[in-house]
């Protein structure tokens, strides 16, 4: 039994794909000698014919995905497209330390830990990347006598 052109005409009247038309298991025949649209608009209205809802896509694997990313998983080798310096620019590690270390020798400053001809000096080594960190920096200012607050002396 075909059922083609009522689906077609369904169709036409539901508003969606042929596809997505679902006809009742039970009253295929019924539909099957169906020939005007009129008759098709009857079935839909008893419920015999109704339009499949929309599928999406899932965002189940993509939520998961972002998960075990969150957790710093799937960094590997073989997901990484570009340089390390695409993915983290020098000069942004540049800018992370430079700016660390620079508001702790202002705030050595301000608490009088160093003199302002001091924090200068400091300064400038700073700027000049003497010092790969901070604690790399107070180290240094230890071994030059400097007495620092919470230090290991």
């Amino acid at each position: 039994m075909q059922i083609t052109n009522q689906k077609r005409l369904a169709a036409r009247l539901l508003k969606c794909g042929v596809n997505r038309v679902w006809i009742h298991p039970s009253f295929v025949d019924q539909v099957a000698s169906a020939v005007q649209t009129d008759d098709i608009r009857e079935f839909i209205e008893e419920g015999w014919i109704k339009a499949k809802p929309v599928k999406g896509t899932s965002r189940v694997r993509a939520r998961a995905r972002l998960a075990q990313k969150r957790k710093g998983r799937r960094k590997g080798q073989g997901t990484r497209a570009g340089s390390a310096n695409a993915r983290n620019p020098r000069k942004n590690r540049w800018m992370r330390t430079i700016r660390s270390q620079r508001r702790t020798l202002k705030e050595l400053r301000d608490d009088e830990t160093i003199a302002p001809s001091q924090y200068r000096r400091y300064y400038l080594k700073a700027k000049g990347g003497s010092y790969r960190s901070i604690a790399h920096m107070r180290s240094q200012m230890t071994l030059e006598g400097v007495s620092l607050p919470g230090g290991d002396e």
